[in-house]
């Protein structure tokens, strides 16, 4: 390798290749429909919304919450690997030419997703908060000053304290950009400019501090393999990755449900499969994940019918993604010895998702009476959960 520059470029291109092979089965024809009903079904409550919220909502309070959490979050993108603390040892003089593309990208990589939230609170802010067009765009410049701000802090920070604590430093990076964007938007313009420059002497120490101390190979390694080991998993739920394996737990707990699966020689695929789900992360997880979230939906959803259309999305990809999940594994079990029918497994993976997504529903419809909405359409919504499940599992190919 000539430069450290090089040795970015080839890593970037393998990532970008990497990102993209994964990519096309996680954006697939199944998640598009999900993400365009999710979507649709949020973008109507919302427009529905904000034709009655009231006009002493705290809209300023709640815009500058969300974009606090989410310029705060800034993990720096150095695709540094393993090997990385010894070659790279002799060259640590010179890393400032490979972390600023490291950091370039990090930012424009990131900004996206606070930009996104920033667009989608415009219509509340203009509603309700009577904002007019030019701070809307002041607002959006600083934005995207902030999220550099907290690029370069965080970065600072972990390489100042080897990344000990780096809760504490996004606690006070909260409060700063929650302060700050608060009072900018309220129109307390000396009181903003106040935070920022506290925020700015804030950088300038953790900069003078992360030239005290040497770079913390094994923490950004860390880092950057945790961050790409999120991905995999993410990514396993749609396709195999082959390097890597699900966690498992114990879960004792649930052992009350292997009784759906009685001791028979007809029921050795079904517990196998019942095992996996309950015992595997990935798998358990995401189907309580997506669970919760449509609990909330058929609670939270004001109108019934983005509620039922929310819900059964959410129904569709519970069943997609565990399906092919729980009948993509290419290993070698024990039951391949025995003489158990080739569709066996196909029929325990069906049965179990049955089984769930009627304690999927179950819940939904738990959440509805707790609520105490008991009208026709309201209580459609665990019907759709169940309907667009078994009508899925119909209609799936695999």
């Amino acid at each position: 390798m000539k430069n450290l520059r090089e040795v970015w470029n080839i890593r970037f291109v393998f990532y970008i290749n990497e990102l993209q092979k994964y990519l096309k089965y996680i954006i697939s024809g199944h998640i598009a429909i999900v993400l365009v009903f999710a979507i649709g079904a949020g973008g109507y409550a919302y427009s529905e919304w904000l034709k009655t919220a009231s006009s002493d909502f705290p809209a300023f309070l709640l815009v500058a919450f969300l974009l606090s959490i989410f310029l705060m979050i800034s993990p720096p993108v150095t695709l540094m690997k393993h090997a990385d603390g010894v070659y790279f040892l002799p060259l640590e003089i010179k890393l400032n030419e490979y972390f600023k593309l490291a950091l370039r990208w990090t930012y424009f990589s990131s900004v996206f997703v606070s930009l996104a939230v920033f667009v989608v609170s415009i219509p509340l802010l203009t509603k309700i908060g009577s904002m007019s067009k030019n701070e809307i765009l002041i607002l959006f410049l600083v934005v995207l000053v902030l999220k550099s701000w907290n690029m370069f802090v965080e970065f600072n920070y972990r390489w100042a304290a080897n990344g000990k604590y780096v809760w504490m430093d996004r606690f006070v990076r909260f409060l700063l950009l929650m302060a700050a964007l608060y009072f900018l938007m309220s129109g307390y313009y000396f009181i903003a400019i106040g935070i920022a420059i506290i925020g700015l002497v804030y950088l300038v120490v953790w900069q003078k501090k992360k030239k005290e101390v040497p770079f913390p190979f094994d923490h950004f390694i860390e880092v950057e393999q945790s961050r790409m080991m999120r991905f995999y998993r993410f990514a396993n739920y749609f396709t195999d990755v082959p390097h890597i394996r699900g966690k498992k737990k114990r879960r004792k707990w649930l052992d009350a449900f292997y009784a759906f699966a009685p001791y028979a020689q007809k029921n050795a695929q079904f517990y196998l499969i019942l095992r996996t789900f309950i015992r595997t992360d990935d798998y358990f997880y995401l189907w309580v994940r997506l669970t919760f979230i449509s609990l909330l939906g058929a609670v939270f959803i004001p109108f019934p019918i983005v509620a039922i259309i929310f819900t059964a999305a959410l129904a569709f990809a519970s069943v997609i993604q565990l399906k092919h999940a729980l009948l993509s594994g290419h290993e070698f079990r024990m039951d391949l010895l025995f003489p158990i029918d080739s569709d066996a497994r196909k029929l325990a993976v069906n049965k179990l998702l049955r089984i769930i997504q009627f304690v999927q529903a179950l819940f939904v419809l738990l959440g509805i009476l707790i609520q105490g909405e008991y009208t026709l359409l309201k209580m459609l919504v665990p019907v759709a959960v169940y309907v667009v499940s078994e009508l899925t599992l119909r209609m799936s190919k695999k």
